[in-house]
């Protein structure tokens, strides 16, 4: 019981505190629903905008990871003995001869 009551009070500490300092968004002189869904409305942008950028991320680290992979099968390989695998070296071009 004591435990839920604790849970409450920190829920509307954590609430009140945050109206305080996102504070009166509309200029009206208090803090109301319309302050509340404006501040709203910009933090889901932000998050959205986040997520985004994250999902950006992920899918780098993705290509990264399945580069990795591969990577480490071509050195169990070299180390097995076998030839190396991928681009062969370019020929190599002879100097013009000079006359």
């Amino acid at each position: 019981m004591l435990v839920t009551i604790l849970i409450i009070a920190a829920i509307a500490t954590t609430v009140g505190f945050i109206l305080y300092k996102k504070g009166d968004q509309d200029g009206d002189g208090d803090v109301d629903l319309k302050d509340i869904k404006s501040s709203a409305k910009k933090e889901v942008r932000e998050v959205k905008k986040r997520v985004k950028r994250v999902k950006e991320e992920l899918k780098d680290v993705g290509d990264a990871i399945k580069e990795v992979a591969d990577q480490a099968g071509d050195i169990v390989d070299a180390a097995k003995g076998k030839s190396r695998k991928g681009r062969k070296p370019a020929a190599k071009k002879s100097a013009p001869k000079k006359k």
